[in-house]
């Protein structure tokens, strides 16, 4: 076992670099890097547990030991969780007292982001590949103007995603008030393809057509595409406590307040969940 150290310069304040590493959506996004759905349960402070799970309520336990905010979090990691529970130090010896160090240091106008992690020499190749597009997640969350909503479905994974891919259930839940609806929707769900969503006032006052190209497919995991004019959104689709976790990571734009962006986007999400359940 030995310490590995990988390394991104970030043009963002150190706080927002802190906030996308450790905010509970953007930590989902950019850990959806080594596996889709993993995520976090902590209070996040100074000597408190973590545990670092994955969808099936399997990871790690470990324990925060170094912290201070905007510059350093270190890790060590205890012992593994099995269907939520820790297990015995003694039976993990491979990661028990292993560290994992995250130091935010500014370097010529730029943020210098180091992780040092120790890790079993026969998993090599997996972090070497999962690191460094994580932080380039990281990076790019940071650099740009991103904002994130969630929510929790009660429905299975196949019902989730045909309802959200679909473009007859589309024209049911894609409106962020009951004045507005979305009376035509197509949607072609492959990398490369397009999709266009016509959003209008029922007064008939006012329309648009919201319109992009997907640019990553896996389905019932990830989607992530660019809108029209460049401006990215990632999705996340990850089976967790018997829900479906959805969270939606977009590039704001600069001609309405973030607070309004961040209600509208999180509003059609509300509504998707309300349609999914009820029907």
């Amino acid at each position: 076992m030995k310490a590995h150290l990988f390394e991104i310069s970030i043009s963002a304040p150190a706080e927002k670099v802190w906030q996308t590493l450790w905010d509970e959506g953007s930590y989902m996004q950019w850990t959806s890097a080594f596996h889709v759905g993993s995520y976090a349960k902590s209070d996040w402070k100074k000597n408190s547990r973590i545990h670092f799970l994955g969808p099936d309520g399997n990871g790690m336990y470990s324990e925060i030991v170094k912290l201070e905010r905007n510059k350093m979090m270190v890790f060590q990691h205890l012992g593994e969780v099995k269907n939520h529970q820790e297990q015995p130090q003694e039976e993990s010896p491979a990661w028990s007292g292993t560290t994992e160090s995250y130091t935010l240091e500014e370097v010529e106008g730029q943020i210098k982001l180091s992780v040092s992690v120790d890790f079993p020499n026969e998993m090599a190749d997996y972090f070497n590949e999962a690191f460094p597009k994580a932080l380039a997640i990281v990076k790019e969350l940071s650099e740009k103007n991103y904002i994130t909503v969630m929510t929790a479905v009660n429905a299975d994974m196949n019902k989730v995603w045909d309802y959200w891919i679909d473009p007859k259930h589309i024209v049911n839940w894609n409106n962020a008030s009951e004045d507005w609806h979305t009376p035509k929707a197509t949607n072609h769900v492959k990398v490369g393809a397009h999709f266009s969503y016509t959003m209008a006032a029922k007064d008939g006052s006012s329309s648009f057509d919201f319109e992009g190209t997907y640019i990553e497919v896996k389905p019932h995991e990830k989607l992530s595409y660019a809108i029209i004019g460049g401006r990215k959104v990632f999705i996340l689709f990850a089976p967790i406590d018997g829900q479906i976790r959805i969270v939606e990571t977009f590039e704001a734009e600069n001609q309405h307040p973030l607070e309004m962006q961040q209600s509208g986007w999180q509003s059609i999400l509300d509504n998707f969940k309300k349609y999914v359940e009820n029907n």
